[in-house]
């Protein structure tokens, strides 16, 4: 009920009575009401508990022990850990949709589809499921014969020499779509000290970790006017192309390529093109500005290696290389409108800055929203930025505007951004598009930059600033002046500012952030950063707060500079960062918190006695603040406990991820048992756990399965 409904139960005369000394029941009855809101909503919930579809997280691993779910040892312990993300972590350690499939999981149990669901349901990984005994080399025997033609094709398919002729067979060796004869491994397939694959009793579950992330109709980047080649990448650097994955038909089906987030081979792309290539598929490429009649059509497309750019397109062919993701239009004959493109790439999580779903934005909703792109009211960013200072200038107090960019066009118009006091500045990616923000080079052969400047000047609060969803690429982002506060979410400030086309950096160690005289205090998060550097007058002004989670600042090596002052000297700033991983060296005045980072380089803070270390990897010899629970010290093996990354190239797909081989230590060491760094909350240690307790109750009688991981 609302005050007004229970009000109206009243007689008259107590209502009369009230209103003449000023209303103090109606007073009474609207906290009444409001209380008897929460607990029928309350009750509600209680309902709603019942049920695994609607439940509340915290009731998952209730309603999981009521069907048999076991849940893996040390979670309970995990979760009642006030200081650890407990949210993320029993979604990992206990799904929803692996305790509600329990009871139809039983009774699939033994097959193969059902390992498949299995990973998807316990760890959201795609995967296929292969019974290694089908591909195991048999004798023929002289006088077997079969009716099933497939099982006779199989058969000889296992006792003869391999068809040196199966291109496409032959890449596939040694893979999960592996369909060659091989020999007999003795050691069991799930061995933890050296699992064998092709044994009798063994069944591998081949899991896809990594994720892809889409890029719709952005404008590929010309390499070779001449020559009219492109490569997909907007940065000018190769970048292998991935399946965007298609839902299985059945749960009895059988994953293959088109089903999993592989890389696309030349040989599958030429086999089978009308699978990969179209505008809602894989791969798909625009001659003009039309999506429906610019769209090169199928019968054009061909699958080359364009390694050196040696292969040339006959006469009304375009060549595409899935490898390098490049493309090659026949000499003087490339489209005079530009070339657009629909591809997909990989990645280990959503960071960065995409196409992928980001948290609601907590701007104002009476904020002015100007909207940046085709079709829209501006076309360019410095346009509406300009519309929104003549119209603040017409009104009277500070004003907060969203400029929303929509599309994955690049914009090299925005150049310098100037903040007055009271100002609120939201300059955002649309929901689904990734805009670049390129800056020309200027005349004096620095590196340009985007200048975002305070003035300082008149009466207000310091003015404030939010990038979301947006890649800076070739220029880097100044901060001056009078800024309260730059707040840094799911962007991309490109290390080296730039990439050559084989991926490497093309200015090592120069500044993707810099913070000049400015007392802004900087937040990141879920973002890739350059080298951030910190020109401060330490007598004349405190430190800059710089507070870093969930995200990678790389400076290119390790042997360069992620966080400095100028000329080496340290940072007049206090750092804060959590589940943050750093590629470079930190230089710092002081710190307020360093928790479940990976520092991949010297570590060197002034003031010792103040801010707190924990559960972080670092160099033995760095000089911190007291460590808690930090490796190698915590092992007392520094020898064999060291850092070891799949990449640190920023565009690659392993970026920023550990290494297979990395030692458990590290591979575990976060406060809650996950990995320490970007990808922390992924919580990948839990769902590989909880995958094979799974595998363990669902394998197939008398069967030995083991997990591989593709990516």
């Amino acid at each position: 009920m609302t005050p007004d409904q229970l009000y109206a139960l009243l007689p008259a005369v107590h209502r009369r009575l009230d209103a003449e000394h000023g209303g103090r029941l109606y007073a009474l009855l609207s906290v009444v009401a409001e209380q008897a809101r929460v607990l029928q909503d309350d009750i509600e919930q209680l309902y709603d508990n019942w049920f695994i579809e609607t439940c509340e997280d915290w009731v998952v691993p209730y309603l999981g022990d009521l069907v048999g779910h076991r849940t893996l040892p040390g979670t309970a312990a995990a979760l009642s850990d006030g200081a650890s993300p407990a949210h993320g972590l029993l979604a990992a350690a206990v799904p929803r949709r692996e305790v509600a499939d329990t009871v139809a999981n039983r009774r699939r149990k033994g097959t193969l589809a059902l390992l498949e669901d299995l990973a998807a349901g316990v760890a959201e990984w795609p995967s296929r499921a292969v019974e290694y005994r089908r591909l195991l080399a048999v004798t023929q025997p002289v006088r077997r014969y079969t009716t099933e033609e497939h099982d006779a094709r199989r058969r000889l398919r296992q006792g003869r020499l391999v068809d040196l002729r199966r291109i496409d067979a032959l890449e596939r060796i040694d893979g999960p779509f592996d369909e060659l004869a091989h020999t007999v491994e003795v050691p069991r397939t799930g061995s933890a000290r050296r699992s064998g694959r092709h044994g009798i009793p063994g069944v591998g579950l081949h899991v896809w970790r990594l994720r892809t992330h889409s890029v719709t109709r952005a404008p590929a980047f010309r390499v070779d006017p001449a020559r009219s080649c492109y490569t997909f990448s907007v940065l000018g650097n190769d970048t292998a192309l991935f399946t965007r994955p298609v839902p299985e038909p059945s749960p009895c089906h059988v994953a293959d390529e088109t089903n999993v987030p592989a890389p696309i081979r030349r040989r599958a792309l030429t086999e089978r093109l009308h699978d990969y290539y179209g505008p809602l598929k894989s791969v798909c490429v625009w001659t003009g500005p039309d999506p429906d009649a610019d769209v090169v059509p199928l019968d054009r497309i061909v699958s080359a290696d364009l390694s050196g750019w040696a292969y040339a397109p006959r006469a009304g062919q375009v060549a595409l290389d899935p490898v390098l993701g490049r493309i090659a239009f026949p000499e003087h004959a490339g489209p005079g409108q530009g070339v657009r493109v629909t591809y997909h790439h990989m990645s280990a999580g959503d960071f960065g800055g995409g196409e992928y779903p980001r948290p609601a934005n907590t701007a104002d909703p009476a904020a002015a929203v100007y909207r940046v792109g085709p079709g829209e009211p501006h076309h360019r960013i410095s346009e509406a930025i300009e519309r929104w200072r003549a119209e603040k200038r017409h009104r009277s107090g500070p004003a907060e505007a969203i400029v929303e960019i929509t599309g994955n066009d690049v914009h090299q118009d925005l150049t310098d951004i100037r903040l007055d006091p009271g100002d609120h500045l939201t300059l955002r990616a649309a929901d689904g598009a990734r805009p670049v923000l390129r800056t020309p080079e200027e005349s004096e052969g620095r590196p340009a930059a985007l200048r975002i400047t305070g003035t300082g000047s008149g009466d207000g609060p310091p003015p404030q600033l939010v990038l979301d969803g947006l890649l800076f690429a070739g220029h880097s982002v100044q901060v001056r002046g009078d800024v309260g506060r730059i707040a840094i979410r799911h962007c991309t400030l490109v290390p080296g500012l730039g990439l050559d086309a084989d991926g490497l950096p093309q200015a090592p160690g120069e500044a993707g952030l810099e913070l000049t005289g400015t007392p802004a205090r900087v937040e990141v998060e879920h973002s890739i950063l350059g080298t951030v550097v910190v020109r401060q007058d330490e007598t004349a002004t405190g430190p800059v707060r710089i507070s870093l989670s969930d995200t990678v600042l790389d400076a290119t090596h390790r042997g360069l500079p992620a966080l400095t002052g100028p000329d080496g000297r340290p940072a007049h700033a206090v750092l804060t960062a959590r589940r943050t991983t750093v590629i470079g060296s930190v230089r710092a005045r002081a710190v307020d918190l360093l928790e479940n980072c990976l520092l991949d380089g010297d570590v060197r803070i002034t003031r010792r006695t103040e801010g707190r270390v924990r559960f972080c990897w670092l160099p033995p010899d760095s000089v911190t603040p007291r460590r808690l629970y930090c490796q190698p010290e915590h092992s007392g093996d520094p020898g064999r406990v060291v850092l070891e990354f799949a990449g640190t190239r920023y565009g690659t797909p392993g970026y920023a991820q550990l290494a297979a081989g990395c030692a458990e230590e590290i591979r575990r060491g976060a406060d809650d048992g996950s990995e320490p760094g970007a990808l922390h909350d992924l919580f990948r240690p839990q769902r590989e756990d909880n995958l094979r307790t799974r595998l363990a109750e669902y394998t197939p009688a008398g069967c030995d399965a083991g997990v591989f991981f593709a990516t």
